[in-house]
């Protein structure tokens, strides 16, 4: 989807709400220094591929502007995965750590999830330890006290901060990934927003006409271009969280599942970029600091 556009659709703009939510994380993080509580983000990163170096710095840099002290762990691309379990261990048991991600992907050879899965559930600050979205299952409407998937949440909060209730809609995700698809209606379904959510895949039969449906759809495909003007019911929610490289004039360039035109027809877009990814960004420093409040709680209790 071209940004900026030329059709009606009015902007979600997750720059804006990111730094509405570090502003608040700010003040929170300030309180909880004011009780001896400093949160702390940890990462993570096995070899030196150009992207994930620049997504790992760009998080110390978040965690810089709010308050959050930063620990890195920065192992060689040969690291076994002996010595990166090893890292894992250190965070566990670093108190000054409230939170930390392994970034991926990991190299050949190394078992991903069994790393993922060693990550203690209360430091995961992507929220996606296969035991904090257990909770998510069995907690339909119970307060969640452990980290919420990052990008779910960034979808959610950014439609909301809009002004715009999900309560009682139909809501197209578009893609299976753990991540966005795979989560995401675990928590639009929850009571406290109580939407409706059909998920499609590559099995979906009739695409277009499922999403033709939507009051707000949500593309998690890494296809470029996947959903058009002609699939899109007039005044919805379009929200394109999909990345994928597409061949302009010979270059490679980052690209959403959004197809322009789409802006003549939804009420709401985000951009891609711009729209869903500083959002993620942002709560993902939420969970870290989340965590350290409750670690405060504890303390106090």
């Amino acid at each position: 989807m071209r940004t900026p556009w030329e059709g009606e659709a009015k902007v979600l703009d997750g720059k804006a709400v990111a730094a509405q939510i570090k502003d608040e994380i700010r003040e929170r993080v300030a309180t909880l220094r004011s009780q001896g509580v400093v949160p702390g983000l940890g990462t993570i990163l096995v070899g030196e591929d150009p992207g994930s170096m620049t997504y790992v710095a760009g998080k110390h840099r978040d965690c810089a502007e709010v308050g959050i002290e930063s620990i890195r762990i920065d192992l060689p691309e040969t690291a076994s995965e002996e010595e990166i379990l090893a890292a894992v261990k250190q965070l566990n048991e670093d108190d000054a750590c409230t939170g930390y991600i392994v970034q991926l992907p990991l190299p050949k050879g190394i078992d991903t999830n069994k790393i993922l899965e060693a990550i203690d559930p209360a430091k995961d600050a992507d929220g996606l330890h296969p035991t904090n979205l257990g909770r998510l299952v069995l907690r339909v409407s119970e307060p969640i006290n452990s980290p919420l998937p990052c990008t779910p949440r960034a979808v959610i909060e950014l439609i909301t901060r809009n002004g715009i209730d999900l309560a009682g809609k139909d809501i197209v995700v578009v893609g299976r990934g753990t991540t966005v698809g795979r989560s995401i209606g675990l928590l639009l379904t929850r009571k406290d927003v109580n939407a409706t959510v059909t998920l499609c895949h590559t099995g979906t039969q009739d695409l277009a006409d499922k999403v033709s449906r939507a009051d707000v759809v949500v593309a998690a495909t890494g296809a470029a271009g996947i959903i058009t003007a002609d699939m899109v019911k007039p005044g919805a929610v379009v929200l394109d969280v999909g990345v994928s490289r597409v061949e302009v004039d010979g270059k490679s360039r980052l690209a959403g599942d959004v197809a322009d035109g789409v802006d003549e027809v939804a009420d709401y877009l985000s951009p891609n970029p711009g729209g869903v990814g500083p959002m993620t960004r942002a709560l993902l420093l939420a969970n870290v600091v989340e965590s350290a409040e409750r670690e405060a709680a504890k303390l106090e209790s």
